[in-house]
């Protein structure tokens, strides 16, 4: 079932399934209704061609050469010279995945029939993807209108065997990855190197990989927040539904509920029922305000997500049912833009109210356990400067949390005079959604480690069953170790499809 064929229809990719054919290495396969479609418009391309009419990007120039005409003699040529003009990124190379995630929703946005490419250029495409062929792509160079431009035309270049691709982590010629595979470097026809280069994919990759990884940092925020109110003696009492419900909104509810699941039953919390204590500090109190505006903002980032990897997204559009051809801007990344932006400032809320929980943890005086929770302390710093690494990242999320969404600069002679710099956004988002993943594993070693000073009292249904989880695959720190690996190792741990899962078992599913 693994590497079953996945059907490519132009409107059935989500975030969840479209990181699961890239992390399965499905197959994909094209529908028969996106055959009709594309065959339909592609007709209508080349009568146009053959009329002499002037269509941009077909037979004109592109960008401030809108103007320029373009013989039918010169079609190929125009549609390579665009390639290899437009291959101009620098920097650092995108990450595998992202690079396939970008060449599935290219083939996807071709699926739906408007772009007027040839059915041969997409059972290329396609064959290119199956065949697991990366290509390499610098990550700097987009400004997020007319789409990723520069990144879609690095990944266009080793299409017609320019550049350079990865195969099973060896880096080769282009022309030399496609011969290994038996795939021929394509000759792009009118309007194919347009329609391969002009779109949102790039920002959409980074993003449609954000959300889903930020989905599952919300749920493993709600897991180490309840080890970490067991370790300081909390109450549940402000996770009652009866106080969300006056305030309903969905994240908040969704957050209490799992607060409650993953502490029922807790031995550590009836300990100290009638402490005397009235109620908690923010970062434990407030878990369901907090992180439930996350998952809010979440699920609202996933639904605009959604929507553009379905979506057509290069220029012209052709409508083969009324012999239309319509120049627009869909390529413009304003909506991917604003997500990125919105969702990178929301992750980064995750990293740092777990970080103060983190310093509570630490501090004795706010605690009640052994200071840098070690027994020896003096002799040994303990768990000390783990909170300092938290801090640092949290102090660097800051800084990446900063809008790239409202800066803008024009290009191409004034003719683009608007860019979204959504390609900065989602690259910067994507960055500090793999940072939190470190500030809440230095949460859960922390936390884990307080525990140990409770028992054997123990723990909730699921924190009990995280801690389990914890202490079979790290120890208790008695002495000083290099922290570094135990954050590592704590990472690797919670970021292993079994640990929510096996979490979940105990307590009921995690929202």
């Amino acid at each position: 079932m693994q590497n079953r064929s996945f059907i490519i229809t132009g409107q059935n990719l989500t975030v969840k399934n479209s990181v699961e054919i890239v992390l399965q290495n499905k197959k994909i396969s094209l529908s028969k209704s996106s055959e009709k479609k594309i065959k339909d418009s592609r007709n209508l391309v080349e009568k146009w061609i053959n009329e002499g009419k002037i269509i941009y990007g077909i037979t004109t120039g592109f960008g401030e050469f809108k103007d320029v005409r373009i013989s039918i003699q010169d079609t190929e040529k125009l549609q390579r010279n665009l390639i290899v003009s437009h291959s101009a990124g620098t920097g650092s190379y995108i990450p595998d995945f992202i690079v396939r995630l970008m060449l599935l929703f290219r083939i996807n946005s071709l699926a739906n029939g408007f772009s007027g490419v040839r059915l041969e250029l997409m059972n290329h495409l396609i064959k290119f993807f199956n065949s697991g062929i990366i290509p390499l792509i610098p990550s700097q160079g987009s400004v997020g209108s007319s789409g990723d431009l520069s990144p879609l035309s690095h990944l266009a270049l080793t299409l017609i065997g320019e550049g350079y691709c990865k195969i099973n982590g060896e880096i080769l010629k282009s022309s030399e990855a496609l011969a290994v595979k038996n795939i021929k470097p394509v000759k792009l026809s009118s309007k194919e190197g347009l329609a391969l280069i002009n779109g949102t994919q790039m920002m959409s990759a980074y993003l449609c990989k954000s959300v889903y990884d930020a989905q599952n940092l919300s749920k493993l925020a709600d897991v180490s927040g309840s080890l970490s109110l067991e370790a300081l003696r909390g109450t549940v009492k402000a996770f009652s539904d009866k106080l969300q419900k006056t305030r309903p909104h969905k994240g908040q509810i969704k957050c209490a509920k799992n607060l409650r699941r993953l502490l029922d039953g807790s031995e550590i919390m009836k300990s100290h029922k009638n402490c005397g204590k009235v109620q908690d500090a923010y970062s434990l109190r407030c878990m369901p305000q907090v992180h439930g505006a996350v998952k809010d903002t979440i699920e609202y980032c996933r639904k605009v997500l959604e929507v553009e990897i379905n979506s057509v997204t290069d220029n012209p559009l052709i409508f083969s049912s009324t012999e239309e051809h319509i120049e627009g801007g869909n390529f413009h990344g304003e909506p991917l833009a604003l997500i990125a932006d919105f969702l990178a400032i929301a992750i980064s809320e995750l990293g740092n109210i777990s970080e103060r929980r983190t310093a509570r943890l630490l501090d004795g005086s706010l605690s009640g356990l052994p200071r840098f929770l070690v027994p020896e302390g003096g002799i040994n710093s303990g768990l000390m400067i783990a909170q300092y690494t938290a801090a640092s990242i949290v102090s660097e999320n800051k800084v990446l949390c900063h809008p790239a969404s409202v800066d803008s600069i024009p290009t191409s002679a004034n003719q683009e005079d608007h860019n979204s710099m959504g390609s900065v956004g989602a690259r910067k988002c994507f960055e500090v959604v793999n940072n939190v993943r470190k500030i809440l594993s230095v949460e859960f070693l922390c936390a884990a480690q307080g525990i140990d000073f409770l028992r054997p009292l123990k723990s909730g249904k699921g924190s009990e069953e995280a801690y389990r989880l914890i202490r079979k695959k790290t120890k208790h720190v008695s002495y000083d170790v290099i922290t570094s690996d135990l954050i590592l190792q704590m990472s690797e741990l919670i970021f292993s499809f079994e640990f929510l899962a096996s979490v979940e078992k105990k307590s009921g599913e995690i929202l």
